[in-house]
């Protein structure tokens, strides 16, 4: 078996070499991505910058600790402070009694939130208590100002990647699939031919099985040798694009073991899992498949992929609806439009078959002449042939609408909302601002400044809400534009707060409970308005009595201020996730074309024959050729058909979210980036049909 199964992939190398190239670039990327992984998931020691040369930090407290109930019983939660609490002024003075301490404030804090001494670490804790945290060795990095900078990078750093290595392992899964099933349909005769030889079915089935194999064990150990050696280079492009940590350059690649096993077992899985159902196809091959010459495709769904097909498609459906219905303010996360549109693909490349005739039908393909109607005919007829090749389009324009259409719908609603929040003509950002000494006459100034809450959600849950903190509840009442859906801004004052419909606690009259951002508390406060959610950067609203060290970074005026613009109020655009979406599409790109070339160069080198007879027929060699060009463009154009309607459920979706959460509806159609996928993919199915062609026709 296995010399047979050596001598088929030997003879038919060009067959397997886009399954080969897809399979261990889909290894290579998710070993490349694991290592990555494993340097931003257990990090480097590094040594402390601001304390070096003190053996022991004391730390202010760090994180808010409550009493939760959990179960019959209860439990304490801990949310991460905005900053490091200030060290007890008391525990200060018992310190500086035993030791000499070091210090290095950080801001303009009066009371430092770390410092440095050089004692027994057990006596200090035995000072300290639970007063305060006591650091040694790598520990004492908590206490450097960039050490929070780190943890927010690397958060999203662990989203790209995920999201890559997830797409990755999808594509990979698809176009292997694809592949197979492709070729298993060109392969027809050889399998009736081996029936009539006396091959059994499942003989045929450990045949395809075994080549899945073979294949999978090489293309993934050449994976895995690809990630290895793609890790440094883009650890290093991460960290200039300044989407990592200066370290993560050399920690990436390092000495783990386990993103090699990932990628190495994955591929061969999914080789495998590619393979099964066009095995279980070829296995139901009879003998007289050997005497078929009829290029009309029949039984191109079978009942198993017609139902799974259909299970993905209502799947992905049923939960934009069930998302819709029971939390809007889902649609607009990463999350949600990056895995949904993942089960309308796969529902819609599956049953591809079944949408073919009817999209080529509706496509405006010119009816006069020769040539246009065998484009139409030929697309209609060769079912497989144009699933196979609409199928990966498919896929990369509904990605490249979905990820950029969602992305960018979301933060030019929030822009949207943003710019409608304020009626100030002018407006002063920065990260710290001052009141100006000179105020114009008469004019309104309102200044506020970021903090953060936490806030109990039931009895079982403490949230951390981003709010903000205005200095002058008069001037913010008068000059602000949110949307209102119960009480009034003019009420608020330091014993009361601004929420929105995402509180629990949303009557106006009711009291919330609250920790302040330095973790005092808590307090309670009086809502006095409600604000509709919208995209999530409505309120809540507090005084700055409720906001300790909070610095202001905004002001907003009737009248001109010094170094004052024009109101633009623009949420700001994260270009981090709009460099991670551009890698990812340049990825599916990639696959893209490793599909469309293996697919097209499988299915024109077989089409001597037809070739042949429309020369005969009279056709001359540039007719040939625009025949089946055109048949690849039709296909291309299918897929995009396809693929825009997926783009067009998850962008629909994404409208009904925001106008239930009272949000600007204000979707944006990436007609740049599903162009350009499109394009791409139309140029790479002319060259891979017209090159083989053009052999074939000489």
């Amino acid at each position: 078996m296995l010399s047979v199964v050596v001598g088929g992939l030997r003879a038919r190398w060009a067959s397997f070499l886009g399954g080969f190239l897809a399979l261990a670039l889909g290894v290579g990327l998710l070993t490349a991505t694991g290592l990555g992984l494993a340097a931003a998931l257990d990090p480097p020691a590094h040594a402390p910058e601001r304390f070096a040369s003190s053996p022991v930090v004391v730390l202010g407290q760090d994180r808010l600790t409550v009493e939760v109930r959990r179960g019959p019983g209860t439990a304490l939660v801990s949310r991460p402070l905005d900053r490091p609490q200030p060290v007890d002024t008391a525990l200060l003075r018992e310190l500086r009694a035993r030791w000499t301490l070091t210090e290095h404030p950080a801001g303009t804090a009066a009371a430092p939130d770390a410092v440095g001494l050089d004692a027994p670490a057990d006596r200090v804790r035995a000072v300290v208590g639970d007063r305060a945290q006591v650091l040694t060795g790598d520990d004492r990095r908590r206490a450097d100002p960039g050490h929070a900078r780190d943890g927010h990078e690397l958060t999203g750093l662990n989203a790209l990647l995920g999201t890559a290595g997830g797409v990755a392992a999808f594509v990979s899964v698809f176009v292997v699939a694809s592949v197979f099933a492709f070729s298993v349909a060109l392969r027809r005769r050889e399998f009736g031919l081996l029936r009539t030889a006396g091959a059994t079915p499942g003989q045929v089935r450990r045949l395809l099985l075994a080549e899945a194999a073979v294949l999978g064990v090489t293309a993934s150990a050449t994976g895995c040798a690809l990630g290895a050696l793609a890790a440094p280079p883009m650890a290093r492009a991460l960290v200039a694009r300044g989407l990592a940590p200066e370290w993560f350059a050399s920690a990436a690649g390092g000495s783990a073991a386990w993103p090699y096993h990932l990628g190495f077992w994955t591929g061969l899985c999914v080789a495998l899992a590619g393979a099964a159902a066009a095995a279980h196809r070829a296995g139901r091959t009879g003998p007289t498949d050997a005497l078929r010459e009829a290029d009309v495709d029949r039984d191109v769904l079978p009942p198993g992929r017609a139902l799974l097909g259909a299970g993905l498609l209502l799947a992905g459906l049923g939960l934009l609806v069930w998302t819709y219905a029971t939390e809007p303010q889902a649609l607009l996360k990463r999350k949600t439009y990056t895995t949904l549109p993942m089960l309308l693909m796969g529902g819609a490349a599956l049953l591809a078959p079944l949408l073919v005739r009817p999209v080529a039908r509706l496509l405006p393909v010119p009816r006069r002449g020769a040539v246009g109607l065998l484009v139409r005919e030929n697309g209609a007829a060769a079912v497989r042939r144009t699933a196979a090749v609409a199928a990966p389009v498919l896929v990369t324009v509904a990605l490249a609408g979905t990820l950029f259409g969602a992305s960018e719908s979301v933060t030019l609603a929030k822009q949207t909302e943003a710019r409608a929040r304020t009626a100030a003509p002018y407006v002063v950002e920065g990260r710290t601002v001052e009141l100006p000494e000179a105020v114009p006459a008469g004019a309104v100034v309102a200044a506020s400044g970021p903090t953060s809450l936490f806030v109990r959600d039931g009895a079982e849950a403490v949230v951390k809400y981003g709010a903000r903190a205005v200095a002058d509840p008069a001037a913010f009442a008068a000059l602000a534009r949110l949307p209102v859906v119960a009480g009034d801004l003019r009420d608020l004052d330091d014993r009361s707060i601004v929420v929105n419909e995402e509180f629990e606690k949303r009557r106006v009259g009711e009291e919330v409970e609250v920790w302040r951002a330095d973790g005092s508390g808590p307090v309670r406060l009086r809502v006095a308005a409600v604000l509709a959610r919208g995209t999530g950067d409505n309120g809540p609203y507090v005084t700055r009595a409720q906001a300790p060290g909070a610095a202001l970074d905004r002001l907003e005026s009737d009248r001109p201020l010094p170094a004052a613009g024009p109101a633009a109020a623009a949420a700001p655009v994260n270009e981090a996730a709009r460099t991670g979406l551009r890698l990812i599409l340049v990825l599916v790109l990639l696959y893209t074309v490793i599909a469309l070339a293996s697919t097209l160069l499988m299915a024109t080198s077989v089409r001597g024959g037809e070739l042949a007879s429309l020369r005969l027929a009279g056709a001359t060699r540039a007719q040939a050729l625009r025949a089946v060009t055109g048949e690849a463009v039709l296909a291309v154009a299918v897929g995009t058909v396809l693929g825009l309607g997926v783009t067009a459920a998850i962008l629909g979706a994404l409208g009904a979210g925001l106008a239930a959460l009272s949000a600007p509806v204000a979707l944006a159609v990436p007609w740049g980036p599903t162009g350009a996928a499109a394009g791409v993919c139309a140029l790479v199915a002319v060259a891979a049909t017209a090159l083989p062609a053009w052999r074939l026709t000489r």
